[in-house]
C-alpha cells in the first residue's frame, strides 16, 4: 500500500475564489447560519486571527466558518486522493496465470475503477460589498449593515456617510435645474438625510444593544422622530448623544426633522404639531413650509458628526 502511505495523515485542501476573488464563510452559530464572503489578502494581516459574523457579530476561529458546501468539497478532494492512491495499489497487485496443461486452472484478478468525484461548487452571489474603513477587508454581505468579519467593527456609520455623500451629490444635480424640478430635488435630498440617520441609528442601536438596560426595547429604537429617540437612546443606554452638538445646532436638526415629516405626510403643509414642536409664529399655519438646499446641506454635516459620536458613545460603553 506505498501509494496509502504516501499520502500521509493530513491533507492541505485550497479553497477555490469566485470569479470576483472573494471565499465564502457561514456563521458557525445554529440560530444565525449567515452566509457572506471576503476577499483573502485585505484585512487585518497575522496569524490565528479570529472571524466574526457580519450578521449576529459572534466572533471565533476562522476554521470554523466554512460552509456546508466547502466541507463536502474538501471532503471529496480527500476521498479522491484516498481512493486514488488505493486504485493504484490494487492495480499494483494483479496478476494473470494461465491454465497449465489439459485440464488446468488459471486464474487473474483486474482492479477496474476510478476515485472518486470530486463535489464542485460555486459560492452565491450577495447584495452589498463592503470595504472597511478600519481594516480594509473586502466583504460581501446580504443586506447592507454587519458587522466587519476581519476587526469586527460596525458599519454602521460608514453606510450612513456613504448615503449622506449621495445626498449632497443630489444637491449638486439641483443646481442644474429649473426652480421646480431642483426643489423636488432638495425635499428629496431631505427625505434620504433623515431615512438615512433613521437607518444608521437603528442598527447602530440593535449592534450594541447588549449594553442596553432592556436590548429588545433598544433593538427598536426608530430615529424618524429624533427627539424620541434622544429620550430612549438616554432611557437604555444612559448616554445623551443630542448634548455632543452645539444647542442651537440641535435645534436647527430637530426643525429639519419636523420638515421632513410634514413633507411626507402632509405635502408640507404646516400643521398645529408643527408649530408647537418648532415654535414658529401662528400666522404659518396652513402655509407650506420651506426648505433650501443650504439647509439641506447643513443637516448632512451635522448629521454625519451626531451620526459618530452616537457610534463611539455606545461604542465604549461598558
Amino acid at each position: 500500500m506505498r501509494h496509502l502511505r504516501n499520502l500521509g495523515s493530513q491533507f492541505s485542501i485550497s479553497l477555490p475564489p469566485d470569479e470576483e476573488g472573494f471565499i465564502g464563510r457561514e456563521c458557525p452559530v445554529a440560530e444565525c447560519e449567515g452566509y457572506f464572503k471576503v476577499q483573502p489578502g485585505t484585512g487585518l494581516k497575522g496569524e490565528n486571527l479570529p472571524c466574526h459574523c457580519p450578521y449576529c457579530g459572534q466572533g471565533t476561529d476562522s476554521n470554523n466558518f466554512l460552509t456546508k458546501a466547502q466541507v463536502e468539497y474538501a471532503k471529496s478532494v480527500v476521498m479522491r486522493e484516498v481512493t486514488g492512491a488505493l486504485l493504484k495499489d490494487l492495480k499494483s497487485l494483479e496478476f494473470n496465470h494461465r491454465p497449465k496443461g489439459a485440464f488446468g486452472i488459471g486464474i487473474s484478478m483486474k482492479v477496474t475503477g476510478k476515485p472518486s468525484a470530486i463535489r464542485h461548487y460555486r459560492e452565491s452571489r450577495l447584495e452589498t460589498e463592503v470595504v472597511c474603513d478600519r481594516c480594509t477587508l473586502r466583504y460581501t454581505i446580504y443586506g447592507v449593515f454587519g458587522f466587519c468579519p476581519d476587526c469586527g467593527v460596525h458599519n454602521s456609520s460608514q453606510i450612513l456617510n456613504k448615503n449622506l455623500e449621495l445626498v449632497r451629490k443630489l444637491l449638486e444635480v439641483a443646481e442644474t435645474q429649473e426652480s421646480q424640478v431642483a426643489q423636488h430635488l432638495i425635499e428629496n435630498a431631505l427625505e434620504d438625510c433623515v431615512s438615512a440617520f433613521d437607518g444608521f441609528g437603528r442598527e447602530t442601536c440593535r449592534a450594541f444593544a447588549a449594553k442596553a438596560v432592556k436590548p429588545s426595547k433598544a433593538a427598536e429604537i426608530r430615529f424618524q422622530n429624533i427627539g424620541g429617540a434622544r429620550d430612549k437612546v438616554r432611557e437604555q443606554f444612559g448616554v445623551d448623544f443630542a448634548a455632543t452638538v452645539p444647542p442651537d445646532e440641535w435645534k436647527q436638526i430637530q426643525n429639519a426633522f419636523q420638515k421632513r415629516h410634514l413633507l411626507a405626510h402632509r405635502m408640507g403643509v404646516i400643521d398645529e404639531n408643527y408649530l408647537t414642536a418648532t415654535g414658529v409664529a401662528p400666522s404659518m399655519f396652513g402655509r407650506k413650509v420651506s426648505i433650501d438646499a443650504t439647509e439641506v446641506r447643513d443637516l448632512s454635516a451635522a448629521l454625519k458628526v451626531l451620526g459618530g459620536k452616537l457610534f463611539t458613545l455606545l461604542e465604549v460603553k461598558k
